[in-house]
């Protein structure tokens, strides 16, 4: 298989099995805790790329049992090394951002303004959820170096920027839920408003990330046994 047929999914799993050998199964359970947060791909696509890698030389299969239960084993290949170190250094797409709840927020106008306070808070509690997952995984990386710790220095500079793209999320939601508390539409002929400091760069002190972050991770922590 020529390298330009090979997808950014492709070299994801080859840069997984750089680190050590996995099943399918194991392989779905890395994409899922890891590279998930920045490229989701649906199951079925994970479960097929390693037979692809092997095709295409730069993965080995082999068979294993446990008891009865038989997995496949996918390890990284000479070919399969040397093709991700290239693909690394090739430039890449931009950064894309996509989100549900943004589409019904850039359409809210077509709406009322209960269903936009509604989207609002869904994703700033989906933002409270992610960010109080990434402060957790912090935090265990920072204590025992994480299940990989030779790899920390890279998953610690890979961490910081999704910490702070749901800071950043979360920032947002709550400036947008005191935007839009006083609406009562939300187009201006109904009470809808540009906020003052919306198009500037700044953000009013209150929205402090610390701040932010410190209250998800409260929200998201299970409250003490009495």
């Amino acid at each position: 298989m020529p390298s330009k047929q090979l997808t950014p999914t492709s070299f994801a799993i080859l840069g997984l099995l750089s680190i050590q050998p996995f099943t399918t199964y194991e392989l779905a359970q890395q994409m899922e805790r890891t590279l998930s947060w920045f490229w989701p791909r649906a199951a079925s696509m994970i479960y097929e790329e390693p037979k692809k890698l092997v095709s295409a030389g730069l993965a080995l299969s082999k068979t294993t049992f446990t008891g009865k239960r038989r997995s496949t084993v996918y390890e990284i290949t000479e070919a399969g090394r040397a093709a991700l170190h290239d693909w690394l250094d090739v430039p890449s797409a931009g950064m894309r951002f996509e989100s549900e709840a943004m589409i019904k927020v850039a359409f809210a106008d077509a709406g009322d303004v209960a269903a936009l306070r509604s989207t609002v808070r869904e994703i700033r509690a989906d933002a409270e959820a992610r960010l109080a997952e990434i402060v957790s995984r912090s935090t265990e990386h920072s204590t025992s170096g994480g299940p990989f710790p030779n790899r920390l220095p890279v998953a610690a500079i890979t961490g910081k920027l999704l910490m702070a793209q749901y800071q950043g999320v979360l920032r947002w939601a709550h400036w947008a839920e005191d935007a839009i508390a006083e609406w009562t539409g939300v187009t201006p002929s109904t009470g809808a408003a540009v906020p003052s400091d919306a198009f500037t760069a700044d953000w009013p002190a209150r929205y402090n990330d610390a701040a932010a972050t410190r209250a998800a991770v409260r929200r998201a922590s299970p409250a003490p046994r009495e």
